[in-house]
Formats: C-alpha cells, sequence, structure tokens
C-alpha cells in the first residue's frame, strides 16, 4: 500500500495552483532507490538526484533492495551488477516479476560495457543502460525520462 499524500502538501497544492504548473510536483513526488555496494558511487547519485529534488533510497546489494522494495515503492530503481549476496541481474528479474513491483523502470548502471551485457541486462527487464563512468547530465537525462508517466 502506497503512503498517503502529507496532508501539508495536499491541502497547499489544492490552494496554489502554481505548484501544478511544470515539474514542482513531479520533483517532490519522486523517489528513486539506488542499488549499489560502492559508497562513493551512491553518493554520487544521491548528490546529483537530491540536486533536481528527487528524494533517495540506499542499498547496498540486491537482497536489502528486496526488503526495501517491500517495504517502499520508488518511482525508478538504478541499480549496479555486480554485488554480493544478489547481483542486478537477480535483482532485476526479481523485480520485474512481482506484480507489486514489475512496473517500478529498472535503470543498470554498471561498468560492464560489452554490448552482451547491455543485452542481457535488457533481456532481464531493464528499462535502460548506463555504463560508468557516466556523464551526470546522461543520467540525469535518463532518469527524468523513465521517471515520465506512460502515456
Amino acid at each position: 500500500m502506497l503512503p498517503p499524500w502529507p496532508i501539508g502538501l495536499l491541502n497547499e497544492t489544492l490552494h496554489n495552483p502554481d505548484l501544478l504548473s511544470g515539474n514542482s510536483i513531479l520533483k517532490v513526488m519522486r523517489t528513486v532507490l539506488i542499488v549499489d555496494d560502492s559508497q562513493t558511487l551512491r553518493q554520487m547519485l544521491l548528490d546529483l538526484l537530491q540536486s533536481d529534488g528527487i528524494e533517495v533510497l540506499q542499498a547496498t546489494n540486491g537482497l536489502e533492495a528486496k526488503e526495501k522494495l517491500e517495504l517502499n515503492r520508488p518511482d525508478l530503481v538504478i541499480t549496479d551488477l555486480i554485488m554480493p549476496q544478489m547481483n542486478g541481474y537477480e535483482l532485476c528479474r526479481w523485480i520485474k516479476s512481482e506484480p507489486r513491483t514489475q512496473s517500478i523502470p529498472v535503470l543498470i548502471c554498471t561498468t560492464k560495457s560489452e554490448e552482451f551485457d547491455r543485452y542481457w541486462g535488457m533481456k532481464q527487464g531493464a528499462d535502460a543502460y548506463i555504463t560508468k563512468p557516466f556523464h551526470p547530465k546522461e543520467m540525469l537525462k535518463t532518469v527524468k525520462q523513465l521517471l515520465q508517466p506512460v502515456a
């Protein structure tokens, strides 16, 4: 079950139509789960996404991500592939096979840059694939595309 809107935000939105213009309401409501065993990369993504008004959750491996996904429903999951306990391929397959999470877009962000790795990631259900090191503008553009509502 999704948590309800904060009452203050709901009231403010109803009485202030300017909040509905542009992307301001989207930025307030968007949450991304970052799954990577590298603290450095998680921090870099955290800083990049938060600077754009996106809320961030973090996990260090696939098993921890599954636990977070059972409690929260982020709008996007960004995952590495090579992690202890449960790798990114396994996590992506699990997300896409669970009715509660299957509609959450998955962005794989990894050092694995071979064409087969990209193919295999997409075959597991990933919605996008970016290799490290990435350009922050490219990452933000891809995240925003994946956060867009499906028409």
